[in-house]
């Protein structure tokens, strides 16, 4: 066998050793690529055995309660008639933010278990929070109906009624209400005339027995002893006497029919008196609408009542609640002492143009309205012998109430 020369050799071996050491490169490479695979496998693994902890380590979040989903949640129970659990959302909603709606539905529902006094409470809140709310008038009507409150029952339905006319069920409460209020009413004044005729029929029933037992007592014996001449006499007296006891029936029915005018003048005095201290200026629209409603028909008391109001102090109180049929009230009963009160009446017109729903109220007013608040303007406001120093203040106010 030939031996390979040593240059050869030597290059054959280091060829070899080349290839090995490639050999064992690539798979050293192989090998950590492989290992690497394995940790890449291993790491995604762990974290996918980590996935969903977060859930477990962190306090699961709830939803924090607020006063509209709470109310929403009352009027769910509502419907479904569960009235102690839709009180309590509503109440939840009212802690965390009163409003009229929270309190006029927890009022509903109040009416739905019989508790009247808690429903009426409540719609009195909704009412100092919006007094132009339908709803808490209507509902608190009916609370003080089945109170016994027949009185403010009316009321309340003749405010739900201003405020939408055109509602037949609001004009049918406040038919209702009336006529039940008329109705207890009807038994108070008949029991107060039978009180005032009654001293008098008895003074006359006991008179008449007596009367008559002394006639008969004596007449039986005197008549046996008498003589004509005595029979013509007493005829004749008799004839007087009974003239004399027809005109004193005629005097007594009289003087009842009298007493009976003077009792009735009396009381009506005595109504108007107290109806005088009754007046108290009002502290909002809803206080005047009715104190004003209530006084319809006494002009005079109506414009008492407007001057016992600060006039600045009138667009707090009416807010967004003065309608026009007001309005043209309050600018009718100003005329009546404009001249007697010039500064008075002129800081009412004034304040109550700054009301906020003025400006539209006046462009809306009916042409029937506003025809009369011109001729008023032009008659009372504006008529001549008003001071020349009011005439700027009257005509810039014209241009505000009878805008078109």
């Amino acid at each position: 066998m030939k031996t390979m020369p040593p240059l050869l050799s030597s290059l054959f071996s280091h060829n070899s050793r080349k290839k090995e050491a490639a050999t064992s490169t690539s798979s050293s490479i192989f090998m950590a690529e492989e290992t690497n695979d394995k940790r890449s496998l291993n790491f995604h693994g762990f974290l996918d055995r980590l996935d969903g902890w977060d859930d477990l380590l962190q306090p699961k979040s709830t939803a924090i309660p607020d006063a509209t989903s709470e109310k929403d949640l009352g009027n769910e129970y509502f419907k479904q008639k569960k009235f102690s659990e839709a009180i309590d959302c509503y109440s939840r909603s009212i802690a965390l933010s009163p409003t009229a709606v929270a309190f006029a539905n927890r009022a509903m529902a109040y009416l739905k278990i019989k508790r009247f006094e808690e429903a009426e409470t409540d719609c009195t809140e909704a009412l100092n929070l919006d007094d132009r709310y339908v709803k808490a008038y209507s509902r608190r009507a009916t609370a003080r109906k089945e109170l016994g409150k027949l009185k403010e029952a009316m009321e309340d339905a003749e405010s739900a009624v201003s405020i939408e006319p055109n509602t037949q069920e609001l004009r049918k409460q406040y038919d209702d209400v009336k006529a039940l209020y008329l109705k207890e009413m009807m038994p108070n004044k008949s029991s107060a005339t039978k009180k005032s005729l009654i001293p008098e029929v008895h003074k006359s029933s006991k008179k008449a027995p007596e009367n008559a037992k002394t006639t008969s007592a004596t007449g039986t014996d005197a008549r046996a002893h008498e003589s004509p001449l005595i029979s013509i006499q007493e005829s004749k007296f008799a004839k007087d006497a009974s003239k004399k006891s027809t005109q004193a029936d005629s005097s007594r029915k009289n003087g009842m029919k009298q007493s009976v005018e003077d009792l009735a003048s009396r009381a009506v005095s005595q109504f108007s008196a107290n109806n005088n201290k009754s007046i108290s200026a009002p502290k909002s629209a809803y206080e005047f609408e009715v104190s004003w409603r209530a006084l319809s028909d006494d002009h005079g008391r109506q414009a008492q009542l407007l001057k016992l109001i600060s006039p600045d102090s009138l667009p707090q109180i009416f807010k967004n609640a003065l309608s026009a049929a007001l309005l043209v009230d309050i600018v009718k009963c100003t005329s009546t002492f404009f001249r007697e009160e010039t500064e008075l009446a002129i800081s009412i017109l004034d304040n109550l143009a700054k009301v906020p729903r003025f400006d539209m109220i006046s462009m809306c007013l009916p042409p029937f309205d506003r025809s009369e608040v011109r001729r008023i303007w032009d008659e009372v406001f504006c008529a001549e012998g008003v001071g020349m120093h009011h005439v700027e203040s009257l005509t810039r106010l014209g241009w505000k109430y009878l805008r078109e």
